[in-house]
């Protein structure tokens, strides 16, 4: 089989989906830790801190010209994970014309499996809304510089943004959408590379779901702890 055919293949689309997937989720975890760092503003850590951790930690990863070249394959792979999955799904719902004559549920697979199309167009919504909050502003339009710094006030526009419970609310179920997503795609991506023998299955189904719990929950906690102002204020 050539490489464009592989590529073109169910088999090879879930390759590419597996890669660009584990890809992902190492942006996450860069993203999650980064993001936390609005917490330094708790009472148990800095009171004062008014979000310059935050701020400091966002203007060193705009200012690498290494983060920003990284960026730009963040975005291909979301791209690349997107259309993949998207034409998967469209292969998928064809094949389910007929349907079955015995409908399984959660016996033959998770609903959140079965519904990770829906479940992936959410948390593209979920994307879009999330860019235009704070990358567009960050990195086209501008923002306000902290004053006497010489970075921008990315915690200030968190704070801006998070003062709408309406936009809490969309975040947070964006980030239930989130967890389900991976929960399901996690061990998928091992399983599509090969890792799925006895010896692995049980840390890695762990892992996952550690992982699609604690990731989720704390970018949900970030709006969250705005929008109550047990930070930022």
């Amino acid at each position: 089989m050539k490489w464009s055919e592989f590529f073109t293949s169910s088999v090879g689309k879930k390759f590419v989906m597996a890669l660009t997937g584990l890809f992902l989720i190492s942006f996450l975890v860069i993203h999650a830790g980064l993001n936390a760092c609005i917490f330094n503003d708790l009472p148990y850590f800095n009171r004062d801190d008014n979000g310059d951790m935050f701020n400091r930690a966002a203007h060193f990863m705009g200012a690498s010209y290494v983060i920003r070249i990284l960026e730009w394959g963040l975005f291909l792979g979301f791209i690349v994970h997107i259309v993949q999955g998207f034409s998967l799904e469209a292969k998928n719902l064809t094949r389910r014309g007929t349907g079955y004559k015995v409908r399984l549920a959660n016996r033959g697979s998770k609903w959140y499996s079965r519904t990770m199309g829906l479940l992936g167009t959410l948390l593209l919504l979920f994307l879009i809304m999330h860019i235009s909050h704070f990358w567009v502003p960050s990195r086209i339009t501008g923002l306000e510089e902290v004053p006497g710094k010489n970075y921008h006030d990315l915690f200030g526009r968190m704070v801006q943004v998070f003062e709408n419970p309406l936009i809490v609310i969309l975040y947070v179920l964006g980030c239930i959408s989130l967890s389900y997503h991976l929960m399901h795609g996690f061990q998928s991506a091992f399983k599509t590379l090969g890792v799925h023998n006895k010896r692995y299955i049980t840390l890695i189904q762990g892992l996952g779901t550690g992982f699609s719990i604690v990731v989720p929950l704390l970018f949900a906690l970030m709006p969250i702890s705005i929008y109550f102002k047990w930070v930022g204020y």
